[in-house]
């Protein structure tokens, strides 16, 4: 290799490394104040939702989480068809700045007992904010770094932005841990719950920062060079038949299980262990913490993994696995739970944790090469909104609600793992589907 190439290498390298931790930080804040608010439902439940009965309060604080997911889709369309007209830059810039508005909102709001009925409708408000910002968000972000990722180890590469939202409900579970332990159940109950939601500030100003100096990606570039874009590329998309397969594809086989296992994994099972089996809090979080720590290179290595043998036989082995073993995990939770409890034994502990660990890697294997295989499945002029908008819907519709329907389904049948058949059959279903249809795409260049 010449002086020059050498060079040239070198300063792409170190280019995408810029693009990838500007991206890759707007879209951690994106989780960290998305996933505060699923972290906080236990606690959101008597301060915005008072009930006698302490189930409806969890589920009125579990629906107010879903709000902000079924508009997911419609902030995607929005957000995607601008990034197809006017370029992925822009678009990241609006987003981050809506999201971390209404976060810090939120550790602003009165409760109930002060302001009355205005207090659930104002937290209504500010979680359809986030909702709308969080479809222009994520999809469009996987496009944006997939887009500078080039063809080389484009699974490996674009993996880490599916880091973020681990990290995001690390970070979030992590603090809220630590106020738990400083404060008083009284003192945590009165403020200390606005603390992560004040944190948001911060972070707001540093990722701006960074996102500013982000360029438009490589691939767009070329498209408004070539006179390729057209005015609404988001009507066109269901036009096309191919195209529209693929939105179907991405949809039920890859966004929707991959939203379904990480509800399932990092945010149900919180609820699962707090409110259904009364598990310590404290307990709880640290299992949680220790869980979400070793998913971060599981991912990795799922990404990498997907780059040299396909992203289809990797995300297949995750769905699978997922509708083979997501029941029996929780089966096995709830029994390691109550074990602990009834006799007091510490030996129990490494198996919960080591159960958590197991649906992590089930998670990783689908998740691992989601963030090149979403942008890989459609052309680059249709490329935003073709993926945004069934990524979003997936999140939104099927993952974000699916805590609110386990729990529902729960309480109906009488049985605390009965609602886990849901995404279960639907894991099985998906992977039938992605065995029968899904393509293979981990070889395709990007500009076309």
């Amino acid at each position: 290799m010449t002086d020059t190439s050498a060079s040239a290498t070198q300063a792409s390298s170190h280019s995408y490394r810029k693009v990838a931790i500007a991206a890759c930080f707007g879209t951690f804040l994106e989780w960290y104040d998305f996933l505060t608010f699923a972290t906080l439902a236990v606690v959101f439940g008597p301060l915005f939702f008072p009930s006698s009965d302490p189930s409806t309060g969890l589920l009125a604080s579990l629906a107010t989480f879903g709000v902000g997911m079924v508009v997911r889709p419609i902030g995607a369309a929005i957000f995607g068809s601008i990034g197809d007209r006017i370029g992925r830059r822009p678009v990241f810039m609006i987003t981050i700045t809506l999201m971390g508005i209404a976060t810090v909102c939120v550790g602003f709001l009165p409760t109930y007992s002060q302001v009355g009925i205005w207090a659930p409708i104002l937290l209504v408000s500010l979680r359809l904010l986030q909702g709308l910002s969080a479809g222009g968000e994520i999809g469009g972000s996987a496009v944006y770094l997939t887009e500078h990722a080039g063809d080389c180890n484009r699974g490996f590469k674009t993996s880490f932005l599916q880091l973020m939202g681990p990290l995001g409900i690390l970070v979030s579970t992590l603090q809220i841990a630590l106020l738990r332990n400083y404060l008083s159940p009284e003192e945590f109950l009165s403020w200390g719950w606005r603390v992560p939601f004040w944190v948001s500030l911060g972070l707001l100003v540093i990722a701006f920062q960074a996102r500013r100096a982000l360029e438009e990606t490589p691939v767009f570039l070329e498209l408004s060079n070539s006179n390729q874009r057209t005015e609404s590329q988001l009507v066109n998309n269901f036009k096309d038949p191919e195209i529209r397969k693929r939105m179907f594809l991405l949809f039920f086989c890859v966004s929707s299980s991959g939203a379904i296992l990480f509800f399932c994994v990092q945010v149900y099972t919180t609820i699962f262990l707090k409110a259904s089996i009364k598990l310590p809090p404290e307990l709880v979080d640290q299992l949680s913490i220790a869980s979400t720590t070793t998913l971060l290179p599981f991912t990795i290595a799922a990404g990498w993994l997907s780059d040299k043998i396909g992203r289809k036989p990797v995300i297949l082995s995750g769905l699978v696995l997922g509708a083979i073993f997501l029941h029996p995990a929780y089966w096995a939770l709830e029994k390691f739970s109550i074990a602990f409890m009834q006799n007091n034994d510490t030996n129990y502990i490494p198996l919960l944790l080591l159960t958590l660990v197991a649906l992590s890697l089930i998670l990783a294997l689908v998740v691992g090469p989601q963030t090149a295989f979403l942008a890989e499945l459609f052309p680059a002029k249709n490329r935003n909104s073709a993926a945004t908008l069934p990524h979003n819907l997936a999140a939104g519709w099927i993952g974000g609600l699916l805590p609110l329907v386990v729990t529902w389904l729960n309480q109906a049948w009488g049985n605390s793992l009965a609602g886990l058949w849901y995404p279960t059959i639907f894991l099985g279903t998906a992977a039938i589907f992605a065995i029968l249809y899904l393509p293979e795409t981990y070889e395709l260049n990007l500009v076309k």
